[in-house]
């Protein structure tokens, strides 16, 4: 049986339909950047997110970038951030030539440990950027509460988490200052390229982030500011706004699909509790809270004992799976000038090592689910 780590063209069987004639009807306007399906879908998306405004750009690494220029980041500033994350966390900072200060992992959610954050704050920090990691919320009150005893904007790297709800049931991205989510085609909502989201309830920050994704053009060939070429194409937005009306649905099949996992793997630790010692589940630590969204599974990460072997015999065995992430920032070589200590990392150290991430897209079956239990299983057997 093959079981790929996702597929997208099963996906794209779904909505078919729907999304061939709004491609056809841009083509046919040649209305191909911005304009009003870009709003139409900025519009639904901050209805979705019960958030004031959101700013379509360009990706989920620009809307980073563009969320750091609007809040002024500079040269010899400092932003906290996860050591544990996708790159563009902490590139973002890197390319405004500012600090990126890396921060150890939580050993449970795998996010950004907040025990840990006050201790990286000095005169410079000018920002938080907490990571809502493989579809579940960061600690966001601890955060919050730090951010304000210190007056330090957050940015929310929500990229993996458009939909996900904290347990007090607001949308993560919308907590803090401002939220960042990427469209990539592997994410919960995926564009037909790349694609991004920046949300805020701030009136001026929206205002001006508007400007910065054109230049920081105010009005045409004006610019009192300078911004950048982050802009939406309206091919993205079309595909995006059909999606959406999917995305709920989508979200249940995920959770439902993690649901198979815990329970053929709890199975299999009844007639082998070694094996609990050897797979690490995910723990969705929002769960009992009575929010729907309390993790979406944009992936379900398991830690695992000689998790490179096990990798390579699933691959064997035509099960997809994936590392993320392999390498921490603090030992990216792009990074070696910042002299991190790997000793203030340990868990960090752990999960890149450990870390192995199963098929948990909506379209996986049942049967599909217990396989890959069945070949795990059988690899530590």
């Amino acid at each position: 049986m093959k079981v790929p780590l996702l597929d997208l063209k099963s996906q794209y069987e779904q909505i078919q339909h729907e999304v061939e004639p709004e491609l056809l009807r841009i083509a046919r306007s040649q209305m191909c950047i911005l304009g009003k399906d870009v709003e139409l879908l900025e519009q639904n998306l901050a209805k979705y997110l019960n958030v004031k405004h959101t700013i379509a750009v360009s990706s989920g690494s620009d809307a980073l970038l563009v969320a750091l220029m609007t809040l002024n980041i500079t040269p010899d500033d400092e932003v906290i951030m996860p050591t544990f994350s996708f790159f563009a966390t902490a590139g973002s900072v890197a390319r405004l030539f500012a600090k990126p200060v890396f921060v150890d992992s939580d050993p449970v959610t795998f996010n950004i440990d907040p025990k840990q954050i006050e201790q990286k704050i000095t005169e410079k920090t000018k920002a938080i950027m907490p990571v809502h990691l493989f579809g579940q919320s960061a600690a966001m009150d601890e955060i919050m509460q730090i951010a304000k005893k210190y007056n330090i904007p957050v940015i929310e790297d929500a990229a993996q988490a458009l939909g996900t709800q904290y347990k007090d049931g607001k949308f993560v991205g919308t907590i803090g200052d401002i939220g960042c989510f990427s469209f990539y085609p592997s994410k919960n909502l995926g564009a037909f390229g790349d694609g991004g989201l920046v949300a805020t309830n701030d009136d001026l920050l929206a205002e001006k982030i508007k400007f910065m994704r054109n230049h920081g053009m105010n009005p045409k060939y004006y610019h009192k500011f300078i911004g950048g070429n982050f802009r939406l194409d309206a091919i993205q937005s079309v595909v995006l706004a059909v999606k959406l009306n999917y995305l709920e649905s989508w979200h249940e099949g995920r959770r439902k699909n993690a649901e198979f996992y815990y329970q053929y793997f709890n199975d299999a630790f009844i007639q082998n509790p070694e094996l609990k010692e050897l797979i690490i589940l995910p723990k969705a630590i929002y769960k009992n809270t009575g929010v729907r969204n309390h993790h979406i599974y944009n992936q379900f990460t398991i830690k695992s004992k000689k998790r490179d072997a096990l990798k390579d015999f699933l691959a064997k065995n035509e099960i997809g799976c994936d590392i993320y992430y392999p390498v921490p920032f603090h030992k990216q070589e792009c990074f070696k000038y910042l002299q991190n200590n790997d000793a203030d990392f340990p868990v960090a150290n752990i999960l890149v090592d450990e870390v192995l991430s199963l098929p948990v897209y909506p379209e996986l079956t049942e049967e599909q689910i217990s396989f890959v239990v069945t070949k795990i299983v059988e690899f530590y057997s």
